[in-house]
């Protein structure tokens, strides 16, 4: 009974030192530009929700200090239009590295135009993979900072720390 109660009292230390020193400010670093050209948008009309279109897709490319390449043919966004100033993202694809590596990218978001015209355009991307080099993704959330191109959109996308 007393190493159960001196294990416990060693394990709440250890636990209650590991919370006290975690830092609770927010860090990012950047990660990398992102651009996504689209094709000729899918209507799929109006429902309770919002009216919903969906964006292929066409070509893309992302370039950062760790990874950069190109944006595959396979994903796009599923746009749904709340109101006359608001829509939300949800996007996914996939990038291929120019080391042949392939990451699946998810992120959902707001674009909301402001009473100044200007817009509020966050994403929060999501990756996956299997490569062990871009492993480090399967744990990093991030923030993408985007505005529109003609054809498509771009980001600058950061990495929360």
């Amino acid at each position: 009974m007393k190493k159960i109660i001196l294990s416990l009292l060693a394990f709440t230390v250890l636990l209650s030192h590991s919370v006290h020193s975690q830092n609770l400010e927010l860090d990012y670093k950047f990660l990398f530009d992102l651009i996504v050209l689209s094709e000729d948008p899918i209507e799929i009309g109006t429902s309770p929700i919002g009216t919903r279109a969906i964006y292929p897709v066409q070509e893309g490319t992302f370039n950062g200090p760790r990874l950069k390449g190109e944006v595959l043919q396979n994903g796009g966004d599923w746009l749904l239009t709340i109101d006359s100033t608001t829509s939300k993202i949800d996007a996914r694809g996939v990038l291929e590295t120019d080391d042949g590596e392939r990451i699946y990218i998810q992120y959902n978001g707001f674009i909301h135009r402001n009473d100044d015209d200007s817009f509020y355009f966050r994403t929060n991307p999501t990756f996956e993979t299997a490569s062990e080099k871009y492993s480090w993704l399967n744990h990093t959330l991030a923030i993408g900072v985007g505005e529109f191109i003609e054809g498509g959109v771009q980001y600058k996308v950061y990495a929360i720390k």
